[in-house]
């Protein structure tokens, strides 16, 4: 940011001194005149791309803006945590395990654990779908209580929008704040929440679908992820909650909606509910109609037996379109029995970070509300 603004600023100066210096014939003048705006609307074109990216944590690399990077990141700590260890004998027992794929981020100090929680970056790999992410995992305060330590919790799976930076939900939206916030004012409990990157093939965006010859994101989410974590920490293996903004949206309550006997409940922060393909999402479906169906929600609760799953949308006032209060509407429209629903129109709320962190509060409660029995 600090260098982009520098290179403006010194192109609009250069700009300024050069404009009536310029020599030569009248298409000689010309030409260096549009190259002196040019630099000056590409150096500006660019501190915004920048500013726009260090809000929104879009993207966290080099590697992730250009997808030419492996996604399963080489790990270079390790820590011995026994309080988190897995429900093994070994970990009964008290005896040390070092977990290699683990690795806290300081996001809070080890004597804050038991007052603020920790969270932790996490390799997960994924037999499945034959597909290894990293996610960032929040353990609440009260996972390092000793009274606890034979306590499963619920874990809630929190998916990014697209293009999205897993580690945005911790820095930007600070869902395990928020998460601590409401446990203080007792409207939620202690809940693991397993913060991911739908977009698990960068930089395509395959909208959490099972692609035909291609990433099976599906069921890496649905089965691989909450599978492998519930053995890692002491996450409940069913009645998981999923979460999600924009895209995330959608794929949380498409994961519920297609693995109910997993999740239970779901929150959808602006998502829609309709399968889409578009230039960053290439063919999901083979040409296959069936396969399109069957990535809808609208579609699945129209012509399956809806699950029993309880589901929170929230909708700005103010989105339009495909996407926006009337595709919420609809949907919420098709919801029987014995699946619930819920929700909140923000008022004046559009598709963005600060319309969905007034709802996370909320949120949260709704997610304790539906997964703490």
């Amino acid at each position: 940011m600090v260098v982009l603004g520098v290179v403006l600023v010194t192109a609009m100066a250069g700009l300024v001194a050069g404009w009536g210096r310029v020599r030569g014939g009248r298409t000689s003048r010309v030409a260096q005149r549009v190259g002196l705006l040019s630099m000056v609307q590409v150096s500006t074109l660019l501190l915004v791309a920048a500013g726009l990216n260090n809000y929104g944590y879009f993207y966290g690399s080099w590697s992730d803006l250009f997808g030419n990077g492996a996604r399963q990141d080489n790990v270079v700590a390790a820590v011995a945590e026994p309080a988190h260890g897995p429900r093994s004998s070994a970990a009964s027992k008290g005896v040390a395990r070092v977990r290699l794929d683990a690795v806290p981020i300081n996001w809070s100090t080890p004597g804050q654990y038991a007052t603020r929680g920790e969270v932790l970056r996490v390799v997960v790999p994924g037999p499945r779908a034959a597909i290894t992410a990293p996610a960032y995992v929040y353990l609440p305060p009260q996972y390092f209580l000793r009274i606890n330590k034979h306590r499963l919790f619920p874990g809630v799976e929190v998916l990014t929008g697209y293009p999205g930076y897993a580690l945005g939900l911790v820095n930007r939206l600070d869902d395990p704040q928020v998460l601590l916030n409401a446990m203080a004012a007792h409207t939620a409990g202690p809940m693991i929440l397993v913060m991911i990157d739908p977009a698990v093939a960068p930089p395509r965006d395959t909208e959490c679908t099972n692609v035909p010859a291609g990433p099976q994101t599906l069921t890496y989410l649905a089965q691989d992820v909450p599978t492998y974590l519930a053995g890692l920490f002491r996450i409940r293996p069913l009645g998981w909650g999923a979460m999600g903004d924009s895209t995330g949206g959608y794929c949380a309550t498409k994961i519920a909606l297609t693995t109910s006997n997993v999740f239970s409940a779901v929150v959808s922060l602006s998502g829609y509910y309709h399968a889409i393909s578009d230039a960053t999402t290439g063919s999901l479906w083979g040409r296959s109609t069936v396969l399109e169906d069957l990535n809808s929600p609208d579609w699945l609760l129209q012509h399956q037996p809806p699950p029993p799953v309880a589901i929170l949308a929230t909708i700005g006032s103010d989105e339009r379109g495909a996407e926006g209060v009337v595709d919420t509407h609809r949907f919420l429209a098709l919801v029987r029995a014995p699946m619930t629903a819920q929700e909140v129109v923000v008022a004046g709320g559009g598709h963005n970070f600060s319309d969905w962190s007034r709802v996370l509060p909320r949120a949260m409660a709704f997610l304790w509300l539906h997964l703490r029995a």
